[in-house]
């Protein structure tokens, strides 16, 4: 049997590398498909078992794939249909909170002026000139959320699809493999559906119950419609730690705006973080908590990068990707450490020459 050879290192990383911006840039390229076809596969994830539940009761298939998409439908539309209400009664004030904010910008400036030798001339040419450099940004993140919002046009019919074709789906992946590593296929397509079911169905009861503690603390705080902004600030809360610090920011923001002195600011920033607190160590640990965990430096550092590939839609999706990521690779032996490496899982010990050099 003729040795296998054995290419060097450097050449090896290299076309490794070449690989993954090939990779990338098919992902950028395709993203008008691409990102309607990820949210669909979630989606049907989730409502799969409904649909299986269904068929078991003797339902037709396509009748029970149906009735869960028109149920996940219901729920979708009553959320949007609260939020509209709420936004509805925050549109009539907006001409007062923007002559306030206006007021208080202004007084701004002149504080900065004085405090720090910096000229109002000098600010508002900076900020014009801030402007003029985001206009291109601006664009591009409006673009993403109209994008976003377009999905919703394909995505059910990307789910209806995908529910139907769900066994030719799994015997293409069965048959694609070896018939050898039919098992590891097995275990990576069950763990994969059971962390993303587990993924989103805990997001949703954990965004629901952050809703409800972020209004109710901004409604005694009598923060400005707390209601609106306590649940714009449990969806942000869905990116992690950086969705976070925006959803502090939006009721600070509206508590400077709407009252006088700093005291509910106060009472806001400390509510959040023991709403934060609670989240982290209470929600996230208990419900959100599935067989596959993302450490916190790579959550945030993969939210950035697919807020560059895929904008809004990237974000969302970074994290249950990863996570598919990392149940394949802890079933393959040689990317076993890029899977330790997405994990939280902190070694208690250093290997190999470091191990030696601390002891």
């Amino acid at each position: 049997m003729p040795a296998v050879k054995e290419y060097p290192f450097y050449l090896k990383s290299t076309i490794t590398l070449f690989g993954l911006i090939l990779l990338v840039y098919v992902f950028s390229q395709l993203a008008d498909v691409l990102i309607p076809l990820a949210f669909s596969a979630f989606i049907a994830i989730l409502l799969n078992p409904i649909c299986n539940w269904l068929q078991s009761k003797k339902v037709p298939k396509i009748a029970s794939i149906i009735i869960a998409m028109f149920i996940a439908t219901v729920l979708i539309i009553a959320l949007f249909y609260f939020l509209s209400t709420q936004i509805i009664q925050f549109s009539d004030s907006l001409p007062t909170l923007k002559q306030k904010f206006a007021e208080m910008f202004v007084s701004f400036k002149g504080w900065v002026a004085a405090t720090f030798n910096f000229s109002v001339q000098k600010q508002d040419q900076m900020i014009k000139d801030a402007m003029n450099n985001s206009q291109a940004l601006i664009g591009r993140t409006l673009g993403s959320v109209l994008g976003t919002f377009g999905l919703m046009f394909i995505i059910p019919v990307y789910v209806f699809l995908t529910l139907f074709y769900k066994a030719l789906i799994l015997n293409f992946l069965f048959e694609v493999f070896a018939e050898e590593n039919s098992k590891q296929v097995a275990d990576v397509l069950k763990e994969t559906k059971v962390a993303i079911q587990s993924y989103i169905q805990g997001l949703l009861i954990e965004m629901a119950i952050v809703a409800v503690l972020n209004s109710t603390a901004l409604v005694l705080l009598g923060v400005k419609y707390g209601i609106l902004i306590g649940v714009i600030g449990a969806i942000l809360n869905l990116l992690p730690y950086i969705g976070g610090l925006i959803a502090i920011a939006l009721p600070v923001l509206m508590a400077t705006v709407t009252k006088d002195g700093y005291s509910t600011q106060l009472g806001v920033i400390i509510a959040y973080i023991v709403i934060q607190f609670i989240d982290n160590n209470i929600l996230v640990p208990r419900i959100v908590s599935s067989k596959v965990q993302i450490n916190a430096l790579v959550s945030i550092i993969v939210v950035l990068l697919g807020n560059m590939l895929w904008g809004l839609a990237g974000m969302f999706l970074s994290i249950p990707f990863v996570a598919v990521l990392k149940i394949a690779f802890d079933r393959i032996d040689n990317l076993k450490p890029w899977g330790k490496l997405l994990g939280d899982t902190i070694p208690t010990r250093y290997k190999g020459l470091l191990n030696k050099v601390k002891s």
